[in-house]
C-alpha cells in the first residue's frame, strides 16, 4: 500500500513526480485552486476585519472528495504547490479541506521538478508559511473590494462587463498617457550630413558622419544643400584615430520578466504564450528512457540567484565544449534588484549539460525555441566578456570635421552562443595623415519622432521598473486589458480604445489613488512587507479602506464631471433643429450628439478621418478560397474585424479572423472565429459556415484542457441574479469534464 499522498495543483507535474517517487506514493492533482471569495457576492465581511467567506469553486466538489479518500489510506500528506503565494495559498485551502481526515500534513517546496530536487524536498518537509498565505489573501481581498464596488459605477457611468482592477487601470493608465504623448508631439525637421570615404590605397567604403563645423557643432537644418556643395570642394584627410579596447559583459539569466521581452522580441510570443509554454517545460515532458523530466526552474521569479551544483555544470560544460578561453576564473554570480522577493532561483535549465540539440526530438516547435533561448541565456551568463577594438576615425575636410566610428570583434566570448542585436561599422585600417577619397556626400533630412507605442515586452519593462505587478501577475495584466476592450494591438503595439480612454479618465478622476502609478507601487511593496510576517494583512486594509469607502461615494459626481470635461464642439449642425452637436462619450466610444439635448435626441456616429470605423484594409498572407487574391482585414461599421477579398466587390468572400482553434466538428476543417448576431451580439463559430454550423456563446480559448486535453478550453461569464456583477472563468469545453479555473 502507498505511505504517502502528494498533492499538486497540475496534472502534468503530478504525472512527473509519480515517476520520480513510484509506488511508495499517491500523486494526485487538485487542478489549480480549491477554493475562492464566491463568484456572485462581494464575500468579504468588511464589519468584522475583513473577514474572507471561502466557497468550494464550482466543479472542484469531486476533487476534494477524491483527495479526501485517497488520503485516508496513507500515512503522510505532502502538499507541494508551486513555491509562491498562490501556491502556498492553494495548499492552505488543502490543508483546510484535508485536515478532517486528521493525518499528518506537510508542505514541501523545490525549485524545479528533477529527481534530486522532489528526493530533497520529501526529506526536508515543513509548514505552510501562513505570512505569504496572508500575503496572498490580502491581494485577493483587496482586488475583490476593488473591482467590486468600482466595477459597478462604470457600469452605470459607461455600459455594463466594463471592470476595474488596482493594477490593471494602471496599465491601461500608461498606455492611455504614452498615446496622449504620440497626440500632443510637434515633429521637427533636421537634417544630417553624411560622407561615404575610402582609402586610396584600397577600396573600402565607409561613412563618416558631419561632426562639426570649425570648432562648434553644426547646425545644419537649413543650410544642409549649402554645406553639401562646399564639403565636396575639400580635401578629406584624417585628423585623428583613436583606437581602445572594449568589453561587452553577457547578461544574468532570465527573470520573469526579461523572459518574456526577449521571447517578444526574438520569437513574437505574447507574454501570455510564453508563460504557457515555460510552464510546459517546467511542470516536465517526456524525454525518451528517461522519461518526463522538468527542463527548467520555476519561470515566476525576480531573481537572478543561481544553485551553485548549476552553475558548476554550466562551467563544466563550458570548458569542455568552447575552451578554457571562455571560461571565467570563478562562477559569475549577478546581483539581484533592490526590492527583488528573492524567493526562488532565476530561470535557467535543469539540465544545463544537455544542448537544446539533444532535446529538440522530444520538443514541440515553440516548446524547443523558448527552451533553447533559456539555454542559451544562462550558459553565456557564465562565460567570459567579447572583447572588441573600438575605433573613432576624425577625418578633417576644410572647417568641417567628420567622424566615424567602429569596432572589430577581437574575441566572441559569450556572443559565440548568446547574440545581442545590432552591428558595428567595420572600418579600415587608416593612419593619421592619410588622404581619404569623397565617394558620395548625402544631405538626408530627418524628423524628430514620439515615444513608440507599448508592445507587450516595454509594457512589461515599464512595469517592472515603476514596481507594478509582480512576475506572476504580467501575462494575466496584458490578456485582461485586451480581453475588456480597453486595448487593442495593431501590428504589435498596443492602442487604448475609445472605451479605454474613457474608463481611464473617469477611474483618474473619480479614484485618483486607484490609478496611481506611485499608490500603486506602494501597495505592492506593502504586500512584500506583509509576506515578511512584519505587518498584518488587516492592518494594511484596515488604512487602505476608510479613504476608499469614501472615494466610492464621491466618486459617481467627479465621474459626471470629467466626462462632461471630456465633451467637444463640433462644427457639425443637427439636422433636425439646426444647433451644432457636441462630441460626446458614449459605451462604444466618440459619437454626436444634439447640444439642445433632452429637448433634441439626435445622435450619430462620428464620420471624420480620424474617427471613422472602416480604417484602411489591412494586408494579411491569406488566400481567398473562391477567386485566389489575398484576403485583407476590414472593419466592419460596428468596429469588428473581419477577413474580405481584397477583391470586393468582385469577390464577396468573407470570414471571421483565425483564433488559432480548429473546429471541433467532426470532418470539419474549419476554424473558429469571432461573429455577431443580427442584434449585434458577439458569438463565436466556424468560418465554414453555413456548411458547418457550430457555434458557441462562450470565448474560446486556445488552451488544451490540462484535465481531459480536450483542445481548447471556453471562457465561461455568469451574473448573479440581480446584481450587476458579472465573474469570468475558464472551463472545459466538454460537458464530461468538470475542470474549471
Amino acid at each position: 500500500m502507498p505511505k504517502s499522498l502528494v498533492v499538486v495543483e497540475s496534472p502534468a507535474k503530478a504525472k512527473t513526480i509519480k515517476k520520480i517517487l513510484g509506488a511508495d506514493y499517491i500523486v494526485e492533482s487538485s487542478v489549480g485552486h480549491i477554493r475562492d471569495l464566491p463568484p456572485k457576492e462581494l464575500g468579504v465581511d468588511i464589519e468584522n476585519a475583513f473577514a474572507p467567506k471561502y466557497v468550494l469553486i464550482r466543479g472542484k466538489g469531486k476533487v476534494v472528495k477524491s483527495l479526501q479518500s485517497e488520503a485516508r489510506k496513507v500515512d503522510n500528506i505532502y502538499l507541494a504547490a508551486d513555491p509562491d503565494r498562490e501556491g502556498e495559498a492553494i495548499c492552505w485551502h488543502l490543508f483546510e479541506e484535508l485536515k478532517k481526515t486528521k493525518k499528518p500534513i506537510y508542505r514541501i517546496t523545490y525549485n524545479e521538478v528533477t529527481k534530486n530536487a522532489i528526493l530533497e524536498a520529501i526529506q526536508k518537509p515543513g509548514d505552510i508559511d501562513m505570512a505569504l498565505v496572508d500575503a496572498q489573501q490580502a491581494r485577493r481581498v483587496l482586488d475583490r473590494l476593488v473591482g467590486y464596488q468600482i466595477s459597478p459605477i462604470l457600469w452605470r457611468s459607461v455600459k455594463p462587463g466594463l471592470s476595474a482592477g488596482r493594477v490593471q487601470s494602471v496599465a491601461v493608465r500608461l498606455i492611455c498617457e504614452r498615446e496622449a504623448e504620440i497626440e500632443a508631439f510637434k515633429s521637427e525637421e533636421y537634417w544630417t550630413l553624411t560622407a561615404t570615404l575610402t582609402p586610396t590605397e584600397v577600396q573600402h567604403l565607409f561613412p563618416a558622419k558631419l561632426h562639426r563645423i570649425g570648432k562648434k557643432k553644426g547646425e545644419n537644418e537649413a543650410r544642409a544643400k549649402e554645406l553639401a556643395a562646399d564639403a565636396k570642394t575639400q580635401a578629406y584627410l584624417v585628423e585623428k584615430v583613436q583606437k581602445r579596447e572594449r568589453k561587452q559583459k553577457p547578461v544574468p539569466p532570465f527573470i520573469t520578466s526579461t523572459l518574456q521581452q526577449e521571447a517578444s522580441r526574438k520569437l513574437r510570443f505574447v507574454a501570455k504564450r510564453t508563460m504557457f509554454i515555460a510552464q510546459q517545460l517546467y511542470e516536465g515532458l517526456e524525454i525518451g528512457s528517461e522519461g518526463s523530466i522538468g527542463l527548467i526552474t520555476y519561470m515566476r521569479t525576480d531573481s537572478t540567484r543561481v544553485a551553485q551544483e548549476a552553475l558548476q555544470a554550466a562551467r563544466a560544460y563550458i570548458k569542455t565544449t568552447f575552451g578554457e578561453e571562455y571560461l571565467p576564473n570563478r562562477a559569475v554570480n549577478y546581483q539581484t534588484k533592490k526590492g527583488a522577493q528573492d524567493a526562488h532561483e532565476a530561470i535557467r535549465p535543469t539540465l544545463p549539460l544537455q544542448s537544446p540539440a539533444d532535446l529538440k526530438p522530444y520538443l514541440s516547435n515553440d516548446q524547443f525555441r523558448l527552451y533553447e533561448l533559456i539555454w542559451m541565456r544562462f550558459i553565456a551568463s557564465q562565460m567570459n566578456p567579447a572583447i572588441f577594438d573600438g575605433t573613432t576615425i576624425d577625418i578633417q575636410a576644410g572647417t568641417y570635421l567628420f567622424r566615424s566610428t567602429g569596432s572589430v570583434m577581437k574575441f566572441q566570448g559569450f556572443r559565440r552562443v548568446y547574440m545581442e542585436d545590432g552591428e558595428d561599422v567595420n572600418l579600415p585600417d587608416v593612419k593619421e595623415g592619410d588622404t581619404l577619397n569623397l565617394r558620395k556626400l548625402e544631405p538626408k533630412q530627418h524628423f524628430t519622432q514620439p515615444p513608440p507605442r507599448y508592445n507587450e515586452a516595454t509594457l512589461v519593462k515599464m512595469l517592472e521598473a515603476k514596481e507594478i505587478g509582480r512576475p506572476s501577475t504580467y501575462a494575466s495584466i496584458l490578456s485582461t486589458i485586451q480581453d475588456r476592450g480597453y486595448v487593442t494591438k495593431e501590428r504589435g503595439r498596443l492602442l487604448p480604445t475609445d472605451v479605454g480612454r474613457l474608463v481611464n479618465e473617469l477611474l483618474k478622476h473619480g479614484f485618483p489613488n486607484i490609478v496611481d502609478v506611485e499608490f500603486t507601487a506602494k501597495m505592492e511593496d506593502q504586500l512584500d512587507v506583509i509576506a515578511d510576517g512584519k505587518v498584518k494583512w488587516v492592518e494594511t486594509l484596515g488604512q487602505f479602506y476608510p479613504a476608499f469607502q469614501t472615494a466610492l461615494k464621491e466618486a459617481p459626481d467627479r465621474m459626471y464631471e470629467a466626462r462632461k470635461a471630456m465633451e467637444e464642439q463640433s462644427d457639425e449642425k443637427c439636422e433636425k433643429c439646426g444647433t451644432n452637436m457636441i462630441i460626446k462619450w458614449g459605451r462604444y466610444g466618440r459619437f454626436l450628439g444634439c447640444a439642445n439635448y433632452p429637448e433634441c435626441q439626435n445622435i450619430k456616429r462620428l464620420t471624420s478621418a480620424d474617427d471613422a470605423p472602416t480604417a484602411e484594409p489591412e494586408p494579411t498572407d491569406t488566400a481567398c478560397d473562391k477567386c485566389g487574391e489575398p484576403m485583407v482585414i476590414r472593419v466592419s461599421r460596428a468596429g469588428a474585424k473581419f477577413l474580405s477579398c481584397s477583391g470586393y466587390p468582385k469577390c464577396k468572400n468573407a470570414k471571421p479572423i483565425p483564433m488559432g482553434i480548429d473546429c471541433p466538428e467532426p470532418d470539419c476543417d474549419g476554424y473558429l472565429g469571432e461573429r455577431r448576431s443580427r442584434r449585434g451580439k458577439v458569438f463565436y463559430g466556424c468560418s465554414n459556415y453555413p456548411k458547418c454550423e457550430f457555434s458557441t456563446w462562450d470565448k474560446p480559448v486556445p488552451e488544451p484542457c490540462p484535465k481531459c486535453n480536450a483542445p481548447f478550453l471556453v471562457e465561461k461569464t455568469e451574473k448573479a441574479k440581480g446584481s450587476e456583477v458579472v465573474t469570468t472563468r475558464l472551463a472545459c469545453r466538454t460537458s464530461e469534464c468538470d475542470y474549471t479555473k
